[in-house]
């Protein structure tokens, strides 16, 4: 989320698409309903179902489910051919004015250098021009062929209204209607809002769909200013902390790109992660990768860690392959994977294809279920039914539960849309033999280690090594974790050395054995440990930051500096400088918010970029960055620079209008299918319908399961379907229906609804199915 709940209320538009925020997010909403009320904001609601959202909004458009980068895209071709872009906010902070290479190309729906057989792009077409002195060449008028802004032009001149309306059902007028309400916050004294969830994450194209709104957002004008940004509404509690921590492969916590098998040197290692600036005088803040890491390696290690052996580095994991959770499983399927740990996940009810799932954790020695409540998955050997046709006496896996806490049972902190983390108290104590995650994963660990102690192993250095110093080794304290999150001096910082007389005494920046005040003073000579970079600073010298709950708004623009701790830096709005011109000074009097003040950058929140960089030395906005800007042409995306609409692999029309004489460019072709999946989807003509699935309220996720009240106000599970399409099949209100896919079905009642309408799409009629997904 760049921005926060908070800054909701200074949007002069706010578009819901994505997601259904009145139903899944209705504490947050009053942020949406105060713009609403006193700033006279207007709400958009886009959506395959007329839902609560919508049924409060000033405007509602449908939306075919699977097609929203070609709605998204049709949004962009209408800025750029009706003027109606930033012309000043793009040329200073995007990419437009940079060179693409020369043999970049899309051919019928595919992008240069694909390899058909490793549904993979060679991306050496890819990017942009450099120059002999390694910075991208650029063109200032924007009129090159081959500058970002005309190839962006070019590529989205094909989703034109008329497509947008053939392709995603969605009717011209009320389009045309949402491009005009969005091209009017083009002015510098206007900004618009977009909200998200996972109505656009879960999706063969989910990280395009989001880009593709990141980029009208750029061209409008509005990322990094108050009532802007594209904010992910996250999930109940701590979604965003578990991201933040990195509880998966890819990544280590705070977002460090992990090591792969091609990393076979720790030099080759932080060359790949610590890249050079691309454009002169960029802060480029990513450069600080090496300080980032020595110091979780410190973090981990401890004394172990050093300089001479690299912090390391060679008892990092180097993977061969992708480990998210689908790979994890599929390894499982393949019967490759011997024992699975599930902590606070219940994946046979929120990964797809539940038969391949349980077919796949059937063939495990042992199952660790490490939750507070019984889930699906801790019973997927236990036969239900029809809910769970299973046979238990074929299943010879091994099933551990051990009981967790509740919320209410522990003390921490919790990190939430708005990238603030919040420390709570424990309410009350745990029930049976119920004990917090973190006492479970440390009797775990020192079990191991007792054993690994005992019988030796084939490499127990980074087990018998890993730093545990903590006062009760058995049970660490939720303080202790955050403050070796926040991270600490190990010996003293100093200031940097005098250029002009480097022989004089250093300053003492932080002593040894205190806590850092935040990322700037990590070091990466082995002098500071630090849990997670981006949370540096959460709990300093002047105490728990995150147990803050003052509600000081000195600028009244919902900046609550004094409530919680906001990673980055207690950073409100990323890319904050964004929201001042090249100058330094607001775009408008009524969207002040960070500014160069002669000396300084100042403003309402903490501001991102380097304090004292004057505008006059031209660093861009966008830190994290090489190049300084924002990315409208982006390389580092899988399937492609610029978003394009690929159909759902179970596309319900069976091919993409944008190429319909192009098989292979139906469905995403870089999308990753496994052997076998590509046989599990359904076709067509045996599936005709879309299906989306949806919170409710009342559910609250999936509290129906275990609490008598949410039980009560929805009792039981339906399928909601149009009038037409229950004329159709002879369905009346509150017929029990069987819904299929490919892969399973459920039986269930029918509600018949008018929020449900068919969509006309490429000359044929596609219903749709709405199923509350718990």
């Amino acid at each position: 989320m760049t921005n926060s709940w908070t800054d909701i209320k200074n949007a002069d538009l706010i578009i819901v698409m994505g997601g259904n925020a009145a139903e899944a997010h209705p504490v947050g909403f009053k942020w949406v309903v105060e713009a609403m009320q006193k700033r006279k904001a207007k709400l958009i609601s886009v959506d395959p179902r007329f839902n609560r959202t919508s049924a409060v909004a000033d405007f509602y458009a449908p939306i075919r489910n699977g097609t929203d980068i070609a709605f998204l895209g049709g949004v962009i071709n209408w800025l750029l051919s009706n003027d109606k872009i930033h012309h000043e906010y793009v040329k200073f902070n995007t990419d437009a004015t940079f060179l693409t290479k020369p043999g970049f190309a899309l051919d019928n729906g595919i992008f240069s250098g694909y390899d058909e057989a490793k549904r993979k792009y060679d991306k050496a077409t890819w990017g942009y021009q450099l120059g002999e002195d390694g910075y991208v060449l650029v063109d200032e008028t924007m009129q090159d062929p081959l500058c970002v802004y005309q190839q962006l032009k070019k590529h989205y001149s094909r989703y034109t209204p008329e497509m947008v309306e053939n392709i995603c059902g969605t009717p011209k007028d009320k389009f045309l209607k949402i491009c005009e309400m969005l091209g009017e916050m083009s002015a510098p004294d206007k900004t618009s809002t977009i909200c998200y969830a996972l109505g656009w994450t879960q999706h063969t194209v989910g990280s395009q769909n989001i880009r593709t709104m990141a980029m009208i957002q750029l061209l409008l004008g509005n990322m990094g200013r108050p009532g802007g940004g594209v904010n992910a509404l996250r999930g109940h509690s701590n979604v965003q902390g578990v991201t933040d921590m990195n509880a998966y492969a890819e990544v280590f916590s705070g977002y460090l790109s992990a090591p792969t098998d091609n990393d076979d040197t720790f030099e080759k290692y932080l060359k790949r992660c610590t890249p050079k600036p691309m454009r002169p005088n960029q802060f480029n803040y990513w450069s600080n990768f090496p300080r980032f890491f020595n110091s979780l390696m410190k973090s981990y290690y401890g004394k172990a860690a050093t300089p001479e052996n690299n912090f390391c580095y060679d008892w990092v994991p180097k993977l061969a392959g992708g480990f998210d959770v689908l790979h994890m499983f599929e390894l499982m399927h393949q019967g490759k994977m011997n024992g699975f740990l599930s902590q606070g996940f219940n994946p046979l009810a929120t990964v797809p294809n539940k038969n391949k799932l349980s077919a796949a954790l059937s063939k495990l020695k042992y199952l660790v279920i490490i939750d507070p409540l019984e889930t699906e998955t801790g019973e997927f050997w236990k036969n239900y039914g029809p809910l769970n046709d299973v046979k238990s006496e074929g299943i010879a896996t091994e099933v551990f539960r051990l009981p967790s806490t509740c919320f209410a049972e522990e003390e921490g902190s919790l990190t939430n849309s708005s990238r603030i983390a919040i420390w709570k108290e424990r309410a009350v104590d745990p029930l049976g033999e119920a004990k917090a995650d973190s006492e479970i994963m440390a009797l775990l660990f020192m079990k191991l280690r007792a054993m690994y102690a005992k019988d030796g192993g084939a490499f127990p250095d980074a087990i018998l090594n890993l730093t545990w110093d903590y006062a009760q080794p058995l049970e660490p304290s939720a303080t202790e974790l955050l403050r070796e999150i926040n991270g600490k001096a190990l010996a003293d910082v100093l200031a940097p050395a005098d250029p002009n007389n480097p022989g004089a005494a250093r300053a003492v920046l932080v002593k040894a054995g205190q806590q850092v005040p935040g990322f700037a003073m990590l070091r990466d000579d082995g002098s500071t440990a630090c849990g997670n970079w981006l949370y540096s600073g959460c709990w300093s010298e002047a105490g728990n930051l995150t147990a803050r709950r003052g509600l000081e708004d000195p600028t009244g623009l919902g900046v609550y500096q004094q409530f919680g701790f906001a990673w980055p830096a207690n950073r409100r709005i990323l890319y904050n400088r964004a929201s001042a011109d090249k100058d330094g000074k607001p775009w408008a009097p009524n969207k002040k918010y960070e500014y160069w003040n002669g000396k300084t950058w100042t403003g309402a929140d903490v501001p991102d970029m380097l304090p004292t960089a004057a505008p006059e030395l031209g660093m861009g906005s966008f830190i994290m960055n090489p190049e300084g800007v924002a990315r409208l042409h982006a390389i580092g995306m899988a399937d492609g620079p610029f978003p394009e609409h690929y159909e759902p692999f179970e596309t319900p029309i069976g091919v993409n209008p944008l190429h319909p004489d192009n098989p292979k460019a139906i469905s995403n072709p870089a999308a990753r299918v496994f052997k076998g999946d590509m046989e599990a989807f359904g076709k067509k003509d045996e599936f005709p319908y879309a299906a989306t699935t949806y919170r409710l309220t009342e559910h609250f996720h999936t509290w129906t399961k275990h609490a008598r009240l949410n039980a009560i106000v929805q009792p039981e599970s339906f399928v909601e379907i149009s009038e037409e399409l229950a004329k159709e099949k002879g369905i009346a209100h509150g017929d029990k229906v069987k819904v299929s896919s490919n892969r399973g079905h459920i039986v269930t009642k029918a509600v018949v609804t008018k929020r449900i309408k068919p969509f006309p799409v490429n000359g044929q009629k596609v219903h749709l199915v709405g199923i509350p997904f718990h």
